[in-house]
């Protein structure tokens, strides 16, 4: 029986701060915020990147301490500025670390699908997320990932994926199923979509799937991003595919194959079934890439018109 085992349904607002004396305003999701501190005398970490300053322990953790300004190309906080200073304690890419800035202005609602995505011209290292406008002020919104990324690179290569605030709000109303026979195939699913706070329901085949699906769109719940492996007894991924593309109450739900099979195979068949695009097991980059990519034809409301199918 499918089950959803996420606890994904958190709101979401928006802390405001600061980092430079212009008093130019930026801002994270609340949803990684852990607390917000004054600042408190740090112990230096030996060898530690040039953007940490030291460390602090608090709530019995000890807990790195990044000058935010240095490590997005802004003049550092001075150290004799540090004592007027907040540390916002986050948990992100499950590593907790605090960010030094200037002043902790508010938490906003906020709709995030009015956050407009930064533009292209900002660059793909540029740490800004999107742009909003609360009364008439603009709002730039920070990729912490990113930032974290680059005082670690270690989590380049994490099996978490990499999203932003953006991003993850457009995959988080979706109603999104999972479905693998292998138990190993449907953690790395659920630990991927864990990882980055995203719900869904899981099922073990495609005949417990293709009876949730229809049991969903009869409560007007259709499911809207189908992520499903190839090779299951009963019903496999191509089977599954077929059904959905041809029942009209599923047909709306965006299918993405993954298998360990030959790719050219695969995708050739894949887009015979009706799926929109078949990816090669496990690339958690790749599939969060490629549920964007459907969340994206969703809104737009034309899914039927591309069938993007990757290898």
């Amino acid at each position: 029986m499918a089950k959803i085992t996420s606890k994904a349904n958190q709101s979401q607002g928006m802390l405001m701060f600061t980092l430079t004396n212009s008093k130019q305003q930026f801002a994270i999701g609340t949803l990684k915020v852990r607390e917000i501190i004054p600042f408190q005398t740090t112990t230096k970490i030996p060898y530690s990147h040039r953007d940490v300053i030291g460390a602090i322990t608090t709530r019995g953790m000890t807990i790195p301490v990044i000058n935010m300004p240095a490590a997005i190309g802004f003049r550092p906080i001075q150290p004799e500025e540090y004592e007027s200073c907040y540390l916002i304690v986050t948990d992100c890419l499950r590593t907790v670390v605090a960010f030094m800035v200037r002043s902790i202005e508010k938490i906003v609602d906020c709709d995030w699908k009015s956050i407009e995505p930064a533009p292209k011209t900002t660059g793909s290292n540029a740490f800004i997320t999107g742009i909003t406008r609360i009364q008439d002020e603009m709002i730039q919104m920070l990729d912490v990932e990113l930032l974290l990324s680059k005082i670690y690179p270690q989590y380049e290569s994490t099996y978490i994926p990499m999203l932003t605030d953006v991003e993850r709000e457009r995959l988080k109303d979706l109603s999104i199923l999972l479905v693998d026979d292998s138990s190993i195939a449907r953690k790395q699913l659920s630990d991927a979509l864990d990882g980055i706070n995203i719900s869904y329901q899981i099922c073990e085949n495609g005949v417990e799937a293709l009876q949730l699906m229809k049991s969903e769109a009869e409560k007007g719940k259709p499911v809207e991003l189908l992520v499903s492996d190839i090779e299951m007894p009963g019903l496999d991924g191509y089977e599954l595919a077929f059904e959905t593309q041809n029942e009209p109450s599923l047909s709306n739900s965006y299918v993405i194959l993954h298998t360990s099979l030959s790719s050219e195979i695969c995708v050739e068949r894949a887009q015979q079934v009706g799926a929109h695009e078949a990816l090669e097991k496990f690339n958690a980059a790749d599939l969060i890439q490629a549920m964007l990519r459907g969340a994206d034809l969703l809104e737009k409301g034309n899914l039927r018109e591309d069938n993007a199918i990757l290898a």
